[in-house]
């Protein structure tokens, strides 16, 4: 058992040193390993949630090449620029909030050089709004309705009997993760020296070349025009988004706009297992999922259309209006960075997942006996192996899948979980993902940094600080909505 662990941490642990593509491809590996060298049956990949990763990508990706991420992020600038010496807590917002709507935190590249320079041209040591700004757009993803993440939270929350749709999860995770951000933001306020008390940046200034790069351009997307076409994007981007949130409504106040079919489902109370003639024994999940129905095992109900596939349909048709009737070119969005970075982020889950899911799968039991009586005692405790876990993955929709079945099966409640679902981002513990190193590259005045020992690096104390106080209010808030409202 903990020979195979070890192959399921070093094909991670080797994927993230390559990082892209690499984190799902050498899962593979650890995947043959597991099945073709120790046996173990292979585990189930989670298909549903990578057929909504690709339907929310695809809409994305056809916005950004529609010109709309353009038009928003003018707008982000627009604001920035009004309040420059708020842009500690501004910056970090905007952020946050694109990657809310947009569903991936990739978005933001643009709006990072630009953060610089405002903070730059105002005195501000950049340090200060970007160090707080990188962390929140992936902050973001657990607060998006479209993201993987919160569509994976739901799904498996589902069929573990927890019944949350996306907008309940998001009505905790934002008020929570802003909460966290604030905090962060205050943190970072006055953090380091000012840039006319920094030794290391006047010595810097004293170089004209280097004072040219620092102070010689501007970052700014407010010359770009904004086509008709763009805009219409926006809102039916927009329109799509408020459709699945209309939606969500209606099934959280008992009502059903959704078509109802019918299923076949296991009887509450009945015999998880059915012999059948000739002695063979059939499990009542089994008899379910293949549609047959048994009396007293497996009956027949009326069921309304998931809300995966609510919002695959919604998403893949918001792309097809986008691209009709808003001139977005399909090759356009295939070679953005918003569609590349999702298909990058189907392959990790593809991969780690199943691999997780093998391992899991395999040594349930073995996992129940060990920590039963620590989960039982102290069931917030999984938010320590959700983060240990994430520092080694770089996705919060990978963690979600790998681990929260298992945290299902130890017995710990659905409200806790949803309470402990910020602390699926720990990535930026190893500043090693693309928005961390983009925005020291972005950074001109060299302020927001790695770090001489890895760890000391610009983005451990707003990140560490948005965790913990994201964390704690959201187990505080879905504690009281569980205990004194009874909705989850």
């Amino acid at each position: 058992m903990f020979l195979q662990l070890l192959v399921v941490l070093l094909a991670l642990w080797t994927g993230s040193r390559y990082g892209s593509l690499a984190l799902g491809a050498i899962s593979g590996i650890g995947l043959a390993l597991l099945i073709f060298g120790f046996g173990l049956k292979p585990g189930t990949p989670p298909t549903d949630v990578i057929y909504i990763i690709i339907a929310a990508v695809t809409c994305a990706g056809v916005l950004q090449a529609s010109g709309g991420m353009d038009w928003m992020i003018q707008v982000a600038e627009r604001m920035l620029r009004k309040h420059p010496d708020r842009i500690t807590f501004l910056a970090p917002l905007c952020t946050f909030f694109l990657t809310v709507l947009v569903g991936t935190g990739h978005v933001v590249y643009t709006l990072m050089p630009i953060i610089c320079d405002i903070a730059l041209k105002k005195g501000i040591r950049p340090e200060r709004p970007c160090g707080v700004a990188s962390i929140a757009s992936q902050v973001g993803i657990t607060c998006s309705p479209i993201a993987a993440a919160v569509v994976a939270f739901s799904a498996i929350s589902a069929s573990n009997g927890f019944h949350v749709n996306n907008l309940q999860i998001i009505m905790i995770t934002i008020p929570a993760c802003i909460c966290g951000l604030l905090a962060a933001s205050a943190a970072s306020f006055r953090r380091g020296l000012d840039l006319d008390k920094d030794p290391v940046f006047q010595r810097r200034l004293k170089d004209p070349r280097q004072c040219q790069y620092i102070y010689g351009s501007s970052a700014t997307t407010l010359d770009k025009e904004i086509a008709p076409e763009s805009r219409r994007a926006v809102y039916v981007f927009l329109f799509a988004l408020g459709v699945i949130v209309v939606f969500s409504m209606a099934q959280m106040l008992g009502g059903n706009l959704l078509p109802s079919y019918d299923a076949i489902q296991v009887v509450k109370g009945g015999p998880e297992s059915i012999v059948l003639p000739g002695g063979a024994i059939e499990s009542a999940k089994q008899l379910a999922a293949a549609g047959v129905v048994v009396e007293g095992v497996t009956e027949v109900v009326r069921k309304p259309l998931a809300m995966n596939l609510v919002i695959q349909i919604v998403m893949i048709s918001a792309a097809a209006l986008m691209i009709v009737f808003c001139k977005a070119k399909p090759k356009a969005a295939v070679v953005g960075s918003v569609w590349q970075s999702g298909m990058v982020a189907v392959i990790a889950i593809y991969g780690i997942a199943w691999l997780a899911d093998t391992y899991f799968g395999s040594y349930m039991k073995e996992m129940q006996h060990m920590l039963t009586d620590l989960v039982s005692a102290y069931p917030w405790t999984i938010a320590i192996a959700f983060f240990l876990v994430s520092v080694l993955i770089n996705s919060q929709g990978a963690v979600v899948v790998a681990m929260l079945p298992l945290a299902y099966t130890l017995g710990i409640e659905g409200w806790v979980l949803l309470g402990v679902f910020p602390s699926v981002y720990g990535y930026f513990f190893i500043p090693n993902y693309p928005s961390d190193i983009a925005t020291v590259n972005f950074d001109r005045s060299g302020t927001t940094v790695i770090g001489k020992y890895l760890l000391n690096h610009s983005f451990m104390m707003p990140g560490l600080i948005s965790l913990l106080v994201s964390t704690v209010v959201a187990y505080g808030l879905s504690f009281c909505v569980h205990h004194f409202l009874g909705v989850f």
